[in-house]
């Protein structure tokens, strides 16, 4: 499988703190239900095995509604859960090192704070690629801030898609309009809602990639 620029749309990256009693699965169908284009699967706590089970479980959920699903910095989950696709980091296996193991359909994302990272990652193989932080963020305390002209910089700098993630919410998505960005990748600003359906539909009419 291979990612088209309105596959990119809306990307979701699921946190578990918010949901509330719901399972997992449930909250990534009312996201998907609400206009979610590809989902990102993040875990940071489970071990391996509970991993792995989570990701199969979202993986049939997205199966069904024909959504890609991403697992982030965890080739071996991608490889046995049968997920879409991988994304990593610029201190991760190399995307070259990665197509090798998961194979060529596989989807290959990195993360790119500088246009010299951009150029590096799609040169490498990646599908696309996530550039941030394009807001200031409590969900990741990691990133490098890309600020909008950056972000348009590398957008001009790449043919593959490019994902806007941190801090994007309803109230600031709107302001990224005009980067190149393919689209969004939000965490809070759809699975910290009361109504996960009715936030994605709210994100995807912004359409901020025009």
């Amino acid at each position: 499988m291979k990612l088209s620029a309105e596959q990119m749309r809306l990307y979701a990256v699921t946190d578990r703190r918010w949901l509330g009693g719901r399972t997992l699965a449930d909250a990534v169908a009312e996201a998907i239900e609400g206009g979610v284009t590809i989902v990102q699967l993040r875990e940071k706590s489970l071990d391996a095995d509970a991993f792995l089970r989570e990701a199969v479980a979202v993986k049939a959920v997205c199966a069904r509604y024909g959504v890609p699903l991403i697992i982030n910095d965890n080739p071996e989950i991608a490889r046995r859960s049968g997920a879409d696709g991988v994304h990593v980091g610029q201190k991760d296996m190399n995307p070259a090192e990665l197509r090798k193991l998961l194979g060529e359909n596989c989807i290959i994302g990195v993360s790119a704070a500088t246009v010299a990272e951009a150029k590096q990652a799609e040169a490498d193989g990646a599908d696309y690629l996530g550039c941030g932080a394009v807001f200031s963020t409590g969900t990741k305390t990691d990133t490098r801030p890309v600020d909008h002209a950056l972000l348009s910089q590398i957008c001009a700098a790449v043919t593959v898609p490019v994902v806007a993630i941190g801090g994007i919410s309803e109230l600031n998505a709107t302001q990224l309009r005009g980067s190149g960005i393919a689209g969004i990748a939000v965490v809070s600003a759809i699975f910290a809602q009361n109504d996960i359906k009715a936030a994605a539909q709210r994100l995807r009419r912004l359409e901020v990639h025009k």
